[in-house]
């Protein structure tokens, strides 16, 4: 063989190795590259599962809070579905709620007071006589609170300290009261909430509760 013809096959032999190894080479790129990808895809898979749990977990906590305020707005309505078998109903002025483990009378602060004034009117008297009848008769030894409560406006001329001391001196002419009507003062205790409990208008705010204790 000559020399020539050598040269020729062997550079041949070489292109020919060198092409091998090139195609060897690019076979482990594309491998590694579809193994990143694979990798890339499980990863996406796997944020993509966690984001659609998290949206869910989010609609729940949303319909959960909305449930919450349904709850929240029920119990701060004013008393707008009195019940309808406390006792109390039928008297004037009065509004008979039945609540968790008690039993109210609301009674409204027009009624039973003038402005500023602790003294209780004659027609309010009509309306606690019932009350101490349904008190004696269908609540009878059950303890009873009663709560004075006031609007928000500042005291200016009723010589009283704040709004706290109207509603506990309000709170406790009708105690004096029911006593008198037969009511055991043993059974009685007092509170004033003043303008802490606000009911909707400032009239419906001026109010005192006489709430029975069921449990």
């Amino acid at each position: 063989m000559g020399i020539k013809r050598m040269i020729i096959l062997t550079g041949m032999a070489a292109v020919v190795f060198a092409m091998t190894g090139c195609n060897d080479s690019l076979k482990d790129e594309n491998a590694l590259l579809l193994e990143e990808n694979e990798a890339v895809r499980a990863q996406l898979a796997d944020r993509n599962t966690a984001l659609d749990t998290a949206n869910r977990n989010l609609r729940e906590a949303e319909m959960e809070n909305a449930r919450l305020r349904r709850e929240l707005d029920d119990t701060q309505q004013p008393y707008s579905q009195p019940a309808s078998a406390t006792g109390f109903e039928g008297i004037a002025g009065v509004t008979g709620v039945a609540g968790a483990g008690e039993v109210t009378a609301v009674v409204e602060g027009d009624v039973l007071f003038s402005s500023g004034k602790t003294t209780l009117k004659a027609a309010a008297k009509q309306s606690l006589d019932a009350i101490a009848s349904v008190l004696n008769s269908t609540y009878s030894g059950r303890d009873v609170r009663i709560t004075g409560h006031t609007d928000s406006d500042p005291i200016r001329k009723s010589g009283f300290k704040s709004n706290y001391h109207l509603g506990f001196e309000r709170a406790y002419a009708v105690r004096d009261y029911l006593i008198s009507r037969g009511v055991s003062a043993t059974r009685l205790s007092l509170a004033s909430f003043g303008p802490d409990k606000p009911h909707g208008s400032k009239a419906q705010s001026r109010r005192v509760e006489i709430v029975v204790i069921l449990n």
